[in-house]
């Protein structure tokens, strides 16, 4: 599996800010990134400076934004971290001093000004290294331990070229393919929003519904996500690899969701986040690892005396998944059933307490079917875009308009003294203490409790 080579982030462009003590060699990386060439005569302060489109394989500008470091500069400073979508911090590799102010001063102070966006460690002037110094590595290993915001550390000589590409290289990886979202580096694991993802994927892919991906499904996922095919040699060597670290992460129908997952825990361990980001873009995940806005409507358009109701296509379907996850046939989906029905989508959407409550539940907490279906009810009506999200998220393949009906005026029917609603909303009010929480209650069974008082 490789990544692509082209702009799925969607981002226009880059912003990174260079910053760092005086003498570090801001500006002259700068320079040196844009001409190839160290410069003699080197102004305190460098204009802003683009890298085009084509210079990285992700096809994505860079706007590099050189900063003074001095005190009367420092709101201007403050002004383009916070602006920034990376910022480069450099320091001398010739001066200790300026490596011992990452974690006395800068770092501090961009925590301080609550920087968001990843910051790239930068050691310059690496010909002028003392060759009795720590590694790299363990130099920066308790700077990085102790401020996780630092995305990677790399050194280099702008007199020398060399890896002064590879900064910006990484600055831009580290927005375009941020490790934040994806992977917990204290855990060493995978987030759970990135598995629920992963999972959802898995099994679209998985179209025989084996619970393993074959050699056909794998190579068209290959060729879905990276537009080339898997060689077997290729598929071969994939699963000998999953197998040896983890063996029941293939079986003998194919490469298993364990398999899977384990796969792009593997390329982010090894720094190659733009595969499993290639991966969640194709199949329409945004940054957040949501589903982008073309895939799930924002708005619904409709009069205010209109409501939105499930086609009947969407409760037979709703139906069918209500089954596949009562895994007990008890009729009722237990709360380990129902967060297993909806591990594909970002969360369950009914632990808010807007829904938490809203339906019957048996003795054991179980959700009948005709409880499951009031609750997808109750949130197309207050939330369609939020329930089509959701549909999506669990498998539904059809389009809004055939998943959502929209009810005629009010008015009309009204006028015609009759209705084609399903769902009805009625508004109990009346004075404290009269009943009106024990009422709607009473409908949910639920009979001689105590009921916390509602405040609307």
């Amino acid at each position: 599996m490789a990544a692509a080579a082209a702009n799925l982030a969607g981002r226009p462009g880059v912003r990174v800010v260079v910053i760092g003590d005086p003498g570090t060699g801001k500006s002259s990386l700068v320079v040196a990134v844009a001409t190839e060439q160290f410069p003699e005569n080197v102004p305190k302060v460098m204009p802003h400076t683009r890298l085009p489109a084509d210079y990285f394989p992700d096809r994505v500008p860079i706007t590099i934004v050189d900063t003074s470091s001095s005190p009367e500069q420092k709101p201007k400073l403050i002004a383009e971290c916070q602006a920034a979508d990376a910022v480069v911090l450099t320091y001398a590799c010739d001066r200790l001093s300026t490596l011992d102010r990452l974690s006395s001063y800068w770092l501090p102070e961009l925590r301080r000004i609550q920087l968001k966006a990843p910051v790239i460690v930068v050691g310059c002037k690496l010909d002028l290294r003392d060759d009795q110094q720590n590694s790299l590595e363990q130099t920066m290993a308790p700077i990085m331990q102790a401020f996780r915001e630092i995305e990677t550390c790399i050194e280099c000589s702008a007199l020398r070229q060399i890896q002064v590409p590879e900064v910006f290289y990484y600055a831009q990886k580290a927005v375009l393919h941020p490790t934040a979202p994806l992977f917990d580096q204290e855990a060493q694991s995978l987030k759970p929003r990135c598995v629920r993802a992963l999972k959802r994927i898995f099994i679209l892919c998985d179209h025989d519904r084996d619970g393993a991906l074959s050699d056909v499904e794998l190579n068209d996922f290959q060729v879905r996500c990276f537009s080339a095919p898997l060689q077997p040699t290729e598929i071969s060597g994939v699963k000998r690899v999953v197998q040896e670290k983890m063996p029941e992460g293939v079986n003998d129908s194919g490469l298993t969701l364990t398999g899977f997952l384990f796969l792009h825990a593997l390329f982010i361990e090894k720094g190659r986040l733009e595969t499993t980001w290639t991966v969640l873009r194709k199949f329409g995940y945004d940054n957040e690892i949501k589903l982008r806005d073309e895939f799930i409507p924002t708005s619904v358009k409709r009069a205010p005396d209109q409501t939105v109701e499930l086609t009947n296509e969407v409760i037979d379907y709703l139906k069918g998944i209500f089954n596949m996850f009562d895994i007990d046939n008890d009729e009722a989906l237990l709360p380990s059933e129902l967060d297993d029905l909806f591990s594909t989508a970002p969360e369950n959407p009914w632990t808010s307490d807007l829904y938490k409550d809203s339906a019957e539940r048996n003795v054991l907490g179980g959700l009948s079917l005709e409880g499951f279906l009031s609750k997808w009810a109750l949130m197309t009506l207050l939330d369609p875009a939020n329930s089509f999200a959701n549909l999506v998220y669990v498998g539904y393949s059809g389009d809004f308009n055939s998943a959502f009906t929209i009810t005629r005026k009010r008015r009309v029917d009204r006028k015609k003294q009759q209705t084609q609603r399903n769902v009805f909303q009625c508004y109990v009010f009346g004075p404290k203490g009269s009943g009106k929480t024990a009422l709607l209650q009473s409908f949910l069974g639920r009979y001689m409790m105590h009921f916390p008082v509602f405040t609307p």
